[in-house]
């Protein structure tokens, strides 16, 4: 008898699990120099923020993790502007606006923390300037001052007109075309959303031909500005609801099924 070999049992493979890296976390805060600036208008020489919790002036934050109000404080040589959180003998330091800015270096990390994330008058009485915002916000703006530029190019002269008469009313009836053209390209460039607004607003044109109705003497608003009437007739046409425009409430009622018809003569003898 042949002698036959016994053959080990092949060993499974073991699988080779390779742990994935978790990517490092970025840190929560951004060291970085800050600037704030006051919100108001006036910016006077010397304006000092509260910086430390007062019967008179409250500075509290509200924890929502731990349910409780936490009281706030600026210390020139604590790590934190939380008083419960600061250790030793803190000195006290004032958070002074001068000319309506406030520049804070990365190293005054504590104070960066109190204006930037707790402070209760943050986005209020001042804030804090962010450079990537405001280079997005002042694309937006130049897009949209693009595209109120273009519209405006392109607005048939009745549709200026229209629009012009809400800015600036019956000086519109003196201009020519070519200065209807130029004012419009100017509006559109000066105060594009609400220029915007207006072009894209049907009512805007439904108002002009009202008030350029009434006129001519096609139509007639009564003294107390309660009632139109037909011109030549004193048939009464429509009530001003309370509280409403004249001209705003006529373009709204020429949508209407008996309006539209009054709209469709005045545009005849317009």
């Amino acid at each position: 008898m042949e002698n036959k070999e016994k053959v080990a049992p092949k060993q499974p493979k073991k699988k080779i699990v390779v742990e994935e890296q978790q990517a490092p976390k970025k840190p929560s805060w951004e060291f970085r120099d800050r600037m704030y600036f006051l919100k108001n208008e006036k910016r006077p020489l010397v304006f000092t923020l509260p910086s430390r919790h007062t019967g008179r002036k409250p500075l509290l934050w509200f924890d929502e993790k731990n349910g409780i109000q936490r009281e706030l404080r600026y210390a020139t040589n604590q790590n934190s502007p939380f008083a419960d959180e600061q250790k030793g003998t803190s000195t006290l330091g004032r958070i002074i606006f001068r000319d309506g800015q406030l520049f804070v270096p990365k190293s005054q990390i504590a104070l960066q923390k109190l204006l930037s994330l707790y402070h209760p008058l943050a986005n209020v009485l001042y804030y804090e300037y962010n450079p990537v915002k405001e280079s997005a916000d002042e694309l937006d703006y130049i897009n949209l001052e693009i595209d109120a530029l273009v519209t405006a190019k392109q607005l048939e002269i009745e549709q200026v007109e229209a629009i012009l008469r809400v800015e600036i009313g019956s000086k519109v009836d003196k201009l020519s075309s070519s200065e209807l053209k130029r004012d419009i390209l100017v509006f559109a460039k000066r105060n594009p959303k609400l220029f915007m607004d207006l072009a894209n607003d049907e009512n805007v044109e439904l108002r002009n031909v009202g008030i350029k109705a009434a006129q001519m003497g096609i139509i007639s608003l009564s003294p107390d500005q309660r009632t139109f009437t037909y011109g030549d007739t004193n048939r009464k046409l429509m009530t001003v609801p309370f509280d409403e425009h004249p001209y705003s409430a006529l373009a709204a009622w020429f949508k209407t099924d008996e309006g539209m018809e009054v709209y469709k003569t005045i545009m005849k003898r317009l």
